[in-house]
């Protein structure tokens, strides 16, 4: 049995608890991924994670990601690019990555779209959501959110799958429901003028409960993890 303090028996803890609380709200686990948020971590933290079964990273941080997934090219990691996106970093972007959940504005999605090769699959893409109208943060408003998508999924090469909000930090539980339920109702109105969206990308150490009870497809949790960041 693994210590209580190895990443496979951290894994296991944060694994629980998302199971714990979708049967709470009458959710299955099966449809909610965990995405081990690994920045700054090494790639002996993600191979100890992949070895306990975890297989969808999220990276910030674009020249640490690309040497990580060297180093790991022998593991079938599914990589996620959730940082900032500067417009000269979108075809590297485009190029490793399979998901990209930080897409603020329309002019980064053209050139992702650009960038993305015909022989690849199709990438990924959420919208990232200012939810709580924080003037430092980066994310559309909701307000802008119909427009955008619309063009958005018409582009080439990527496939609009939905929504990433990050709320400023509350401990409230129901503060923390009231701000993801604003990112749902958002989903739920665009798959109404038929989008077909099917993610909702929201939910980390400290409010995973609360997004997976308002309907959170994937969850982002690096310090429970991993431990805090050095």
């Amino acid at each position: 049995m693994p210590r209580s303090d190895t990443i496979e028996s951290k894994l296991h803890s944060v694994l629980s608890r998302i199971q714990a609380s979708a049967l709470s709200h009458g959710r299955q686990a099966s449809d909610i991924e965990l995405l081990a948020v690994s920045k700054t971590q090494p790639a002996d933290n993600l191979r100890k994670a992949y070895s306990a079964g975890q297989r969808h990273f999220g990276e910030n941080y674009l020249q640490e990601a690309i040497e990580k997934k060297d180093v790991l090219a022998d593991c079938q990691i599914i990589w996620h690019f959730i940082g900032a996106i500067q417009s000269n970093k979108t075809r590297v972007i485009a190029e490793h990555f399979s998901w990209v959940h930080s897409v603020d504005r329309l002019k980064i999605a053209q050139r992702l779209s650009e960038a993305r090769t015909s022989e690849q699959t199709p990438l990924n893409i959420c919208l990232q959501i200012n939810i709580s109208n924080e003037p430092t943060k980066a994310g559309l408003s909701l307000a802008e959110l119909p427009e955008i998508a619309k063009q958005i999924q018409l582009l080439p090469n990527i496939k609009l799958r939905g929504l990433m909000a990050l709320p400023a930090p509350n401990l409230d539980y129901d503060k923390q429901r009231n701000s993801f339920a604003k990112v749902k109702h958002a989903f739920n109105s665009l798959n109404q003028q038929g989008l077909a969206l099917d993610t909702l990308s929201m939910g980390m150490s400290n409010d995973i409960e609360a997004a997976i009870a308002e309907g959170s497809t994937i969850v982002r949790i690096g310090s429970a993890i991993f431990g805090a960041r050095k």
